[in-house]
């Protein structure tokens, strides 16, 4: 059975956003969770899916244009991932979206949909998203392993960190990691 592994970023007061969904205090997006090597699939919330695929496919079209999301072009840690994400298995967990545009996406309805794709043989899936969507998984008990990036910075408002979430889920410390540039790694599981 594979793991779904959920990952966020967050700040150290505990905001995925600041309070006009301001994500100007993630310095990069470079992959800081660690889990790319672990995955073969990467599992998105309709919310999120329209900007991803928009974004990585505008890098896949043109790797040296300009991206007027960041006002800069694509940086080589960009470049790799894009071409990772163009031959990736990306599910979209949605009622309402009615297709996406990427001939290796899946659009799942419900969430037993998505527990027999965990069912099945293969590497684990990364849970990509906002803390809605990560808590309507964990919400269903389908989150195995949670990797959280914490940023010294305090934003004192913003969106938090599993709005949404019901009850109380135990966890147990599998890593803390400090990185060099202030960065904090911290991996659960779930129990």
């Amino acid at each position: 059975m594979r793991k779904i592994i959920a990952a966020l970023q967050l700040s150290l007061d505990g905001y995925i956003e600041g309070p006009h969904g301001e994500l100007d205090w993630i310095d990069s997006w470079e992959d800081r969770f660690g889990l790319l090597d672990r995955v073969d699939t990467f599992l998105l919330g309709a919310r999120m899916y329209p900007a991803y695929e928009a974004y990585w496919s505008a890098i896949q079209a043109d790797p040296g244009a300009m991206l007027p999301w960041v006002g800069r072009r694509a940086l080589p840690f960009e470049i790799e991932y894009a071409r990772l994400a163009a031959v990736t298995a990306h599910v979209v967990l949605s009622r309402t979206l009615p297709s996406a545009g990427w001939a290796q996406t899946r659009i799942v309805r419900e969430l037993d949909e998505l527990r027999a794709l965990k069912a099945q043989s293969g590497r684990d899936m990364h849970a990509l998203g906002g803390g809605v969507f990560i808590a309507s998984l964990l919400n269903a008990d389908l989150v195995d392993e949670l990797c959280l990036v914490v940023h010294p910075v305090l934003l004192g408002a913003g969106k938090p960190l599993f709005a949404g979430l019901h009850g109380r889920r135990r966890l147990r410390l599998a890593e803390a990691r400090a990185m060099s540039d202030g960065l904090v790694r911290l991996s659960y599981v779930l129990r």
